[in-house]
């Protein structure tokens, strides 16, 4: 072998060969450093070029930050309303809280506990929400600052805490525990008062049993000293806070579940277990002067209706011009079992039911006072169901709902994947929003939206940004992400171009899929020329082209056989050791073949040829927007089902689009509606067609563990090839090794190797008898478990066949995490089209496809198309491959091309052009192409630079010389998810996100590395799927099933984003209170006649238990300025809050100055007073 390896030397390292750019000490093994470079191979023609491009970006230029959260909170728990901000406030079961206001003012914040959300209460009009949390903690949020923080927080210790309310313009907490007790806080300083309502002073004392939790706390809109609690087994305590007694008791025999107010503060309505409605007066407590079931039957003999489901929640609303309003949750009979969740309206003798698609969580009725002891005048009603987001219009009869500016149907189906485009071209928002809202639907409310608080303003980056999600059922939305907003332009419907399947019909049809046929796994857009590809889980492919003209036009549809065979399986073991540790891991595992090949002949209902799903074949009406152009089908082949897509890509310019799955590649012309190639992945390294590939030097094949010698132009390449894979091709015709061949393939290995890793003295064919006897292991379960990826391990993946839905969509982009649920042969895992070198000895640049695979192999193809574009229709398009093979290690991901000065190369495309354009003329039909190949790189030696990334190192070529000129194995233990090209300021640079979290940037074309950050670690397959990056820095993947989480990688973005973020507080006068006159005696006064502070103050109260609670300060303050730490806005900030903790200070010291006079005063007073007692005393009178 040194002999070989010497030879390998004298070639020059040439990359051509997959051990030039790995072997011989070159630094592309483990051993070597991360961005090792090639020695020997560079100092000719590749030296130069990197001498001459001056790399710009520098670690200064990158820092990760989260920017904001789009999307419909993750299971919600709680709801508040500040109704003079107007914002709202949802808090959830994984303690996050999200706070909305007019669009664009959209805040996440999470509690570092991860504690679901009990109840959420605002500050009204001071810009301050308290949090009350499952972990038995309150929490002050501030949020007078872009990124509220916490300022306090109060951990119960021994009692659990059940409701909390918060009178209008008070500072002090009621909180109602799970022991009947209720405390009280002060919201200032966050500490508990000593002043304490206990279970067994509030009930009476011949009551022999506790009456449970705390269900309900309010104060008396009459007078703000009687405080209502309501205990959950149907008790109801009037408690008068001055005299520490209860003024009344009121007893029911069902458990209460909320109680509401008359503004009057005369009566109170209470909502029971049994579907029943009790309001209570005052002066009568001893019995409900009103009992309804509102959906209870009545029964003919006059009994009680029969009791209904518990009503949850009751809120009672007063009018001055009409009947109040009660409006509830929940409360159906249980005799309509299949009845939706509803919201029920009852004004006057007018019963309405709204009928909700999700549970009901909470509501809130928006009025138009903030004070309770006035006419409460409701508007609309905010319904918060477990998926969606409601606002009912209540001034109108009819009660229609507000159409919903937020972007929170992201999931109204399950998300399967999702692109990201920054800086596209700029027309493309309003095109894609004029053919989005004529699909608008009608019968909203007219009103404006009411949630419209908050500030917000464009801020200084301003470049369009677009985000498509692809859904579970087939629909693809197009949505306007400038600006760290969410706005959904356009909504398309891939499942349109198929019939629907009949019910029952699944086993009789071709379906691969059972549930969500019509999944979306693939995005490929091109913004340029607006040519739009989708690749669908049922292993299809739609090309869309943009029309603004609606048509009626039949679809055009080709049928592609991509399927491998069982056939001998030579497995030999090399003599050498790997040129990798981990090379053993490169080989794909042996799955489960579903049946075996030979033995399909014999059975008569044979699926082949048929496709998965039916095409429509009737003339469709297509509205304006994205119309199916042309549906590609991969086909059953003798009984096997067509395996999903992997890899996707469409260009404009050539007309072609390619994708490829575990078997092999098609390539498509999709202007002719022609199969230009489909061809398994073996057949591609050009061994078909001997002429194609040029002589090489006998090589050791890095990723093949079998250590080869290729014999290059002879029928045995192809076959050797073949090893790589213990499950064999199936091209368009049989291939096997003869026999005469396979003793002297022994002699050139000595030793092989079989998958189950016994080594032989002779090469050890493994039949389809022995693929059998390795199928009864069990579907998925390979003879060995090591997957093309090392770190498949880290993450626990499904194996199983049936995935439950969530997961089911696994990400082709990477084979570490598909090999494992599909077929481990060697996939087609990236696709790029390209004005490239092909060849070794081309001068210029010529259509190419770069084909990279599961192996780690990278082969390219030439595309021959017409000289002419008159041509076009007419001449055949020829692919062949070139014979150039490159090699890296782990499975590849992803292509980028840079010219000769380090800029990035962006493939060719057409100019969008209308096909159904009135204007039919002759300028028209003419294709107009930009090739994007630079004048300068003709005067610059005419050569490129390939960047290629695969899940465990990037590499970047020298075209058309093929040398390795850098090498960065980017993780040992790990895996990549996604890898991308993005430009940033100008430059460009390869971003990567890891398995085990992290996020890494290197320059181009040097790979060095600028920023590797741990910052997400994958808990989901879903953060797997979803991740991408774009340009300018940002990135997005989904953190929940329902929401979209943005993060920003650069250092200009993290700093300007305190000016992106909309305000939450805006300064709002509050509205003054209605003057009462005469009335206000009559009420007891208003809050200025009960002092709250001596009550409930330290010097009254006393202090509170040390052991009940434990102040925890917060970071609110300084903490919540480091966003804006950067810039002026930094410093002002900085000094505001400066002043703020200087003003409270001294404020603080006022107020012990005059307690200290006061004291010195009263002391003064008592000295006084005790001088005059004893003044003319003698001493033996004392």
């Amino acid at each position: 072998m040194k002999k070989f390896n010497f030879r390998k030397v004298l070639d020059g390292l040439t990359a051509s060969s997959p051990g030039g750019s790995s072997g011989g000490g070159s630094g592309g093994g483990s051993g070597a450093g991360g961005g090792s470079v090639h020695p020997g191979g560079t100092a000719g023609a590749a030296g130069t070029p990197r001498d001459e491009i001056q790399e710009t970006l520098t670690s200064d230029y990158f820092q990760i930050c989260k920017t904001v959260r789009h999307g419909f909170p993750y299971l919600p728990t709680a709801l508040a309303f500040d109704p003079v901000q107007k914002i709202l406030a949802i808090g959830t079961r994984t303690g996050a809280i999200r706070i909305l206001g007019r669009p664009g003012v959209d805040c996440y914040c999470q509690h570092e506990s991860g504690a679901a959300v009990l109840q959420l209460q605002f500050l009204i009009n001071e810009g301050a929400l308290v949090s009350a949390s499952a972990d038995d903690a309150l929490h002050l949020w501030n949020l007078r600052q872009k990124r509220p923080a916490i300022l306090h927080s109060l951990k119960f210790n021994r009692e659990r805490i059940t409701y909390c309310h918060l009178p209008f313009q008070s500072k002090w907490l009621y909180v109602g525990t799970e022991r009947g007790n209720t405390h009280i806080v002060n919201i200032e300083s966050f500490i508990l008062s000593g002043y304490v309502i206990m279970w067994n002073k509030a009930i009476e004392l011949s009551t022999k049993t506790h009456p449970g939790p705390v269900v309900h706390l309010s104060d008396s809109p009459r007078d703000e000293g009687k405080l209502l609690i309501g205990y959950e087994n149907g008790t109801v305590v009037f408690w008068d806070l001055r005299s520490k007694r209860a003024d009344l008791r009121a007893y029911y025999d069902e458990a209460i579940h909320s109680v509401a107010w008359h503004h009057e503060g005369k009566q109170f309505m209470c909502s029971h277990s049994d579907g029943s409605l009790t309001l209570w007066n005052l002066k009568s407590p001893n019995r409900p002067f009103q009992t309804t079931i509102p959906h209870g039957k009545i029964q003919r003999d006059g009994k009680k209706p029969e009791s209904c489901k518990p009503i949850l929640k009751v809120e009672y609303k007063t009018c001055k011009n009409s009947e109040p309003f009660v409006i509830f949750s929940g409360g159906l009979s249980y005799d309509k079992a299949c009845r939706r969740p509803s919201l029920t309206i009852m004004h006057g003798k007018a019963i309405t039911v709204l009928e909700m698609d999700h549970p009901i969580v909470d509501f809130l009725t928006l009025c138009e006072t903030p004070y309770p002891n006035e006419f409460q005048e409701p508007y609309a009603v905010v319904v918060l169901l477990e998926k969606d987001l409601i606002v009912v219009d209540l001034t109108q009869s009819n009660f229609p709902i507000f159409e919903n500016p937020y972007p929170i149907d992201i999931h109204e189906s399950p998300v399967t994947c999702t692109e990201y485009f920054a800086d596209c071209p700029p027309d493309l928002i309003p095109v894609l929003y004029s053919v989005g809202a004529k699909h608008k639907k009608q019968g909203y409310s007219n009103k404006e939206w009411p949630i419209s608080g908050g500030a917000w303003n464009l801020g200084a980056q301003t470049y369009p940004e677009i985000i498509i999600t692809g859904h579970a059922d087939g629909s693809v939305k197009f949505w306007d992400a400038s600006a760290i907003t969410l706005q959904m332009l356009y909504k398309l419907k891939t499942s349109k171009v198929f019939e629907k399947q009949k019910v029952g019909e699944g086993k009789a049809t071709a379906e691969i899929v059972e549930e969500d046929p019509f999944a979306v796994q693939m995005i490929y857009w091109c913004p340029e020329s607006r040519i739009f590809c989708v690749a669908g889980v049922s292993a299809y492919v739609v090309v869309y082209r943009f029309s603004k003209h609606e048509v009626n036009t039949e679809i055009a549809s080709l049928e592609v056989r991509l399927q491998y065979e069982v056939e001998d399986i030579i497995t030999p073991e090399p003599e050498i050791i790997p040129p990798f540790p981990d090379a053993s891991s490169q080989l794909p595992s042996l799955k489960s073949l579903s049946g075996s090949t030979n033995t399909v002949a014999c059975e008569g209902t044979m699926k082949d040829s048929i496709p998965c799903l039916s095409v429509k074949t009737r003339p469709l009406r297509m509205p304006p927007g994205y119309q199916a152009d042309l549906v590609i089908q991969l086909v059953w082949v003798d009984g096997e089902p067509p395996q999903q897509i992997t890899s996707l890509a469409v260009n404009s310019a050539y007309g072609l689009v390619a994708f490829g799955n575990c078997n092999g590649l098609a390539v498509v012309d999709f202007m002719q509606k022609t199969v230009l190639l489909s061809m398994g992945t073996l057949d591609l390294y050009g061994s078909s067609d001997p002429y194609q590939r040029q002589p090489r030097s006998p090589r050791k094949s890095k990723q093949f563990a079998a250590g080869l010698t290729e014999l290059s132009d002879s029928p045995v390449s192809l076959e050797l090839e073949r090893c790589k894979s213990p499950t064999s091709v199936k091209g368009s015709r049989k291939l096997s090794l003869p026999t005469d061949l396979k003793t002297d393939l022994d002699h050139v290995n000595g030793h092989c190797t079989s998958p189950t890793s016994q080594s032989c003295s002779s090469g050890k064919r493994l039949s389809s008898a022995d693929v059998s006897k390795a199928n009864r292991r069990g579907p998925g379960r390979p003879p060995f478990r090591k997957a093309q990826s090392a770190a498949c391990m880290e993450i626990s993946l499904p194996v199983t066949t049936e995935e439950n839905r969530e997961n089911s969509f696994s990400r082709s982009r990477s084979s570490s995490v598909s090999s494992i649920d599909r077929d481990s042969k060697e996939a087609i895992t990236a696709l790029y089209f390209m004005e490239s070198f092909a060849r070794k000895n081309d001068s210029a640049v010529s259509p190419c496809l770069w084909v990279g695979t599961g192996l780690g192999m990278v082969l390219i193809l030439s595309l021959n198309l017409p000289a002419s574009d008159d041509l076009r229709q007419s001449e055949p398009v020829m692919v062949s491959p070139s014979g150039t093979v490159l090699t890296l290690k782990g499975a590849v991901l992803t292509f980028a091309c840079l010219d000769c000065m380090g800029t990035l190369t962006h493939p060719p495309y057409e100019v969008w052009r209308d096909p159904h354009s009135a204007d039919d003329g002759e300028k028209t039909r003419k294709r107009k192409l930009v090739m994007h190949s630079p004048s300068s790189s003709q005067d610059m030696g005419d050569h490129q630079f390939a960047v290629i990334c695969s899940e465990k190192q990037a590499k970047v070529f020298s075209l058309p010389s093929q040398t390795c000129l850098y090498v960065h194995n980017i993780t040992e233990t790990s895996f990549l998810l996604r890898a991308d090209v993005v430009t940033l300021c100008n430059s460009v640079c390869l971003a990567c996100f890891c398995a085990n979290g992290h996020i890494m940037t290197l320059s181009l074309p040097s790979l060095r590395p600028l920023l590797d950050i741990n910052y997400l670690p994958v808990t989901d397959m879903r953060i797997a799927r979803t991740f991408c990056f774009t340009n300018e820095g940002q990135a997005l993947y989904l953190s929940s099933p329902t929401e979209i989480q943005r993060l920003t990688y650069s250092q200009e973005m993290c700093d300007n984003l305190q000016d992106m973020l909309g305000d939450l507080f805006t300064p709002v006068e509050t509205p003054e209170a209605q003057n009462r006159g005469f009335l206000k005696g009559l009420f007891g006064g208003s809050g200025q006649a009960f002092d709250r502070e001596e009550l409930f103050g330290e010097a009254t109260a006393g202090k509170a238990s040390r052991s009940l609670a434990q102040h925890i300060p917060g970071s609110g303050g300084i903490e919540g300025v480091r966003g804006a730490a950067g810039g002026v806005i930094g410093d002002l900030t900085r000094a505001r809050i400066a002043l703020d903790e200087r003003g409270q200070k001294l404020g603080e010291l006022d107020e012990r100055t005059a307690s200290m006079m006061a004291s010195a005063e009263a002391f003064s007073k008592h000295a006084h007073e005790v001088m005059l007692k004893y003044k003319d005393k003698k001493w033996y009178q004392f």
